[in-house]
């Protein structure tokens, strides 16, 4: 959508290329500080039933597009990784790690390919949440499944936590569409 805003407004590849550089470290420091704040409120339950770290994923995948959605939705897992391990409790921990990689990438893949219809009209934000959710959650899941052998979790492990993380689904389902046309509403008329 930002690609869209920014190419009627005839910005320089330059421009574009620093507010998508800079969206994408604020989205991706927004997944490593998220996640503390809830389990620093909510402990680790809380962390497995509200997927903090989705959210900014899912909102990059909005308003970046794919491209530089991936690349916030695979970095994001890694440098939260890097700095929690600094701080001694790693998040996600390293089995979990390659996996959380996979499905974030595919969370960004599949809501960033949304992002030119969400320009032309911001309810298509709904459809692109839930198909990431969906899309994202499945290749978790069928990735466990595939390396359940070498992976210290099982699929029924996995699948109820995907049970246990529906309300954080359903919360950002209806937040992050209703931000993202929010976003849309300011970015579009200011475009007009």
């Amino acid at each position: 959508m930002l690609e869209n805003v920014l190419t009627k407004q005839n910005a320089t590849t330059r421009k574009k290329l620093i507010l998508n550089a800079v969206l994408s470290v604020g989205l991706i420091a927004l997944a490593v500080v998220l996640p503390q704040i809830v389990h620093l409120a909510l402990g680790q339950p809380g962390g497995v039933q509200l997927l903090p770290m989705y959210l900014p994923v899912l909102i990059g995948g909005c308003l970046l597009g794919w491209k530089w959605s991936l690349a916030v939705g695979v970095l994001s897992p890694v440098v939260s990784f890097a700095i929690t391990s600094l701080m001694g409790d790693p998040m996600p921990a390293l089995p979990r790690l390659p996996f959380m990689m996979a499905e974030l990438a595919v969370f960004a893949l599949v809501s960033g390919l949304f992002s030119k219809r969400i320009y032309e009209n911001g309810l298509w934000a709904f459809p692109a949440v839930i198909l990431a959710q969906l899309a994202g959650r499945a290749v978790f899941l069928g990735l466990v499944a595939i390396f359940q052998s070498v992976a210290p979790f099982s699929v029924e492990m996995i699948w109820g936590q995907i049970c246990a993380g529906w309300p954080g689904l359903l919360i950002q389902a209806i937040v992050v569409p209703l931000l993202i046309i929010a976003i849309r509403a300011i970015l579009v008329k200011k475009d007009d």
